[in-house]
C-alpha cells in the first residue's frame, strides 16, 4: 500500500514568489532566522531566486512594507522577522503586540499569508549565554516560518 500524499504541503507552481522583511536591530540574531527559512524553502524545492528580502529599521517598520509587498501582487506570502527586546525604554510588549496587529491586519486585507518571526522574549540581555541561546532559537524560529509560509500557501492554493 503506497502512502497517502499529504494534501497541505502538495508542489507549488514554480513561479511563485516570496518576500522575507527583515529588522536591523540585533540583526546577527534576526540573519539566523532569514538563513534558517531560505534553507527550509531549498529544502522544499523553493529557489533562492523566488525570495526577495527586505531590510528594515526596525520591526515597528515591518507592517508598511509587509502591506505594500502584498498589494503589489509579486508574493504568494511574506514574512516578517525581528527581535523585540525590553531594553529598560519602551514598553516592548506593546511594540510586539502592535506590530503583529498590524501583520494579522495586513494578510486579512489583503489576502496574502503574512507568516511572523518577531518574537518578543520576557527577558534578553546582551551577553554570551543569551546571545547564543537567540542564535540558535531564530535559526528554529527560520525553518518554522518557512513550514507555516508553505503550508498556508499550499492549504490556500486548494479554497474555493
Amino acid at each position: 500500500m503506497s502512502p497517502t500524499p499529504n494534501p497541505i504541503v502538495p508542489t507549488l507552481p514554480t513561479d511563485l514568489r516570496f518576500a522575507f522583511v527583515e529588522a536591523s536591530w540585533h540583526a546577527d540574531i534576526v540573519h539566523q532566522a532569514r538563513d534558517a527559512f531560505f534553507e527550509a524553502m531549498a529544502e522544499a524545492g523553493v529557489a533562492a531566486d523566488r525570495i526577495d528580502v527586505f531590510d528594515v529599521a526596525g520591526a515597528f517598520e515591518i507592517p508598511l512594507h509587509a502591506q505594500r509587498l502584498a498589494r503589489s501582487g509579486r508574493y504568494a506570502a511574506i514574512v516578517g522577522s525581528a527581535l523585540v527586546a525590553d531594553d529598560g525604554i519602551y514598553r516592548h510588549d506593546i511594540i510586539s503586540t502592535t506590530v503583529v496587529r498590524a501583520l494579522m491586519d495586513v494578510q486579512l486585507d489583503t489576502g496574502v499569508p503574512v507568516i511572523s518571526a518577531v518574537l518578543t522574549p520576557h527577558h534578553f540581555h546582551e551577553h554570551v549565554e543569551h546571545r547564543k541561546y537567540f542564535l540558535r532559537h531564530f535559526a528554529v524560529k527560520g525553518s518554522e516560518a518557512a513550514e507555516a509560509c508553505l503550508k498556508t500557501v499550499a492549504g490556500l492554493r486548494v479554497l474555493p
